[in-house]
């Protein structure tokens, strides 16, 4: 996704809030906005192929 392993850290080491979709950090147990618990790792995209 990025051109640089800092930056790819960065972008991808945070969590997102199942119910609503706001981005927390990676230690994080609950969503900081709605206190919801399920918290999903924020996935890659991978590159498609022209």
């Amino acid at each position: 996704m990025a051109k640089f392993p800092l930056a790819e850290r960065q972008l991808l080491g945070v969590k997102v809030c199942l119910k609503c979709k706001s981005r927390n950090s990676k230690n994080a147990l609950k969503c900081r906005k709605c206190s919801y618990t399920h918290l999903r790792n924020k996935r890659a995209r991978r590159k498609e192929k022209a």
